[in-house]
């Protein structure tokens, strides 16, 4: 059967444009190489025909039968991404067709460059559509759910492999390294052989464009510093986000900030990400407005939202960049000890900013989200992190993503709610210690249930409620009150 997919694959590649059919028989032979076979059938009948991703799938299964590669996660992946590699264009000729589309429009440029990361398998999608997704409703709206199921589990072998090889191998220096592109991967390193970047000049430096391999929202897209430098929240970002809006105005683009706790999971490396969709942060409503009495050519306003969001909007970019810059300067400097905010621990700064760039109806605006990573005796993990009682289903960091409204959930949450379910529906289960005390409030409240389905949508209303409250616990500002003194000192 092996014949019938590469030909099944090779077909489907020239369906969505990944190579001409004058490319065929050079992509075949790249291919059969790579699977250890010297010749080819003259003619191949019943061809495979399905996804590339699931033809990926069965190739990889005969890899692994024929001795071509041992059934160890890193081989399979890096064989993987070898073969799709046959039938990706070079970087130069992918960047030259990104561009030439962009002179149409900068949505049919990405939309190129999404359906080849897609079509390529660089996007992991038959990994990515594992993820159980739902919208939970709430006071500040709807709020987007995601249990994370798309990134595998290291086998046995795999974690054996990595303790015994322990090298330490310093190229790339991080997975968001641009040197990433191209590179075939190695034990313990993913595999990145079908892996394009797109060059974006901004500010006189270059910057590249990639999407995320496990997109959690539409377009999913991360865009890296050619030099490895650490993260670092100023004007100069502020002015990078909103530099890329108006060159992709349908795109969104925003930044971790960029202390820890407070920051995401990579800080070594200076980098943004941005995509095509609406969070519910997009669509707050205000709380109230405000005057910036040296900007007056911007409009402020507080979010209703559960984070403390100061947003910006106006016509002149310079202006509102000024604005953002003096509103970052205060609050780097900026305390409060009736809301527990502190600037500094002797020289350790404890205040940053997420911020979110956008256009709206053809303006500049600018979320500017006040961060604190400070920690105490009684929240030793943070105090503006997730507080312990919710930390049976969120006590990872809250980056970007969660910021606006996504939250992305551990997978062993999957299991757990099952649990959960067949406790509130009066079957046998193993509820997690953990959850026991929520498992008991839930019965309290709706008593025993008798559908399966309305056992479902209550843990999703739930999950909607726990997640709200962990944004709540990320807010430095809990009253408006608060909020305004802080207003005064950006006005003195």
């Amino acid at each position: 059967m092996i014949f019938q997919h590469i030909e099944g694959l090779i077909q489907k590649a020239v369906e969505v444009a990944l190579i001409e059919p004058g490319d065929r028989i050079y992509t075949r032979n790249r291919v059969i190489n790579l699977l250890n076979l010297e010749s080819f059938p003259e003619n191949v009948e019943a061809v495979t025909a399905d996804s590339i991703p699931n033809l990926l799938e069965k190739m990889i299964a005969y890899a692994v039968e024929n001795n071509v590669i041992e059934d160890v996660f890193d081989e399979k992946e890096i064989l993987t991404a070898n073969i799709m590699n046959c039938f990706v264009a070079r970087p130069s000729d992918v960047n030259n067709v990104f561009w030439n589309e962009y002179q149409q429009s900068a949505k049919a440029a990405t939309d190129y460059f999404y359906n080849l990361s897609k079509n390529s398998n660089y996007i992991q999608m038959n990994r990515i559509k594992k993820n159980i997704h739902f919208k939970a409703s709430s006071i500040y709206g709807e709020l987007d759910i995601t249990i994370n199921l798309s990134k595998p589990e290291k086998d046995p072998e795999q974690i054996k492999r990595e303790r015994e090889m322990k090298q330490i191998v310093g190229y790339p220096k991080c997975l968001l390294c641009v040197e990433n592109e191209g590179y075939t991967g190695r034990t313990g390193y993913p595999a990145r052989a079908n892996h394009r970047v797109i060059r974006v000049p901004l500010l006189e430096e270059n910057w590249y464009l990639q999407y995320s391999p496990y997109v959690y929202y539409n377009e999913h897209s991360i865009l890296l510093a050619e030099e490895h430098r650490d993260m670092k929240i100023d004007k100069g970002a502020f002015e990078r986000l909103l530099t890329f809006t108006e060159k992709f105005p349908h795109y969104f683009i925003g930044s971790n900030a960029d202390l820890p706790i407070v920051g995401g999971s990579i800080l070594s490396h200076d980098h943004y990400q941005a995509g095509n969709y609406e969070f519910a942060m997009t669509n707050a409503a205000d709380a109230f407005s405000f005057e910036l009495s040296e900007f007056t050519d911007v409009s402020a306003s507080v979010l209703k939202w559960p984070l403390s969001v100061v947003r910006l909007n106006s016509d002149d970019k310079s202006k509102l960049l000024q604005a953002a810059d003096h509103i970052l300067q205060t609050w780097r400097n900026y305390s409060d000890d009736s809301s527990e905010v502190k600037a500094f621990s002797d020289d350790t700064p404890h205040n940053t900013i997420t911020p979110i760039a956008r256009m709206r109806d053809g303006a500049y605006e600018l979320d500017l989200v006040l961060r604190n990573n400070r920690t105490s005796d009684e929240h030793p993990m943070g105090i503006f992190h997730p507080h312990a009682d919710v930390h049976h289903i969120k006590k990872e960091n809250i980056g970007l993503i969660e910021v606006m409204g996504l939250a992305v959930l551990p997978a062993r949450l999957k299991e757990e709610l099952a649990e959960i379910q067949n406790f509130l529906l009066g079957e046998s289960n193993d509820v997690a210690d953990y959850h026991q005390e929520w498992a008991g409030q839930i019965m309290k409240e709706n008593g025993l249930l008798s559908d399966h389905a309305q056992a479902e949508r209550l843990l999703e209303k739930e999950l909607g409620k726990k997640f709200t409250r962990v944004l709540e616990d990320a807010g430095v500002f809990k009253e408006r009150n608060a909020f305004e003194r802080f207003i005064e000192a950006i006005n003195k």
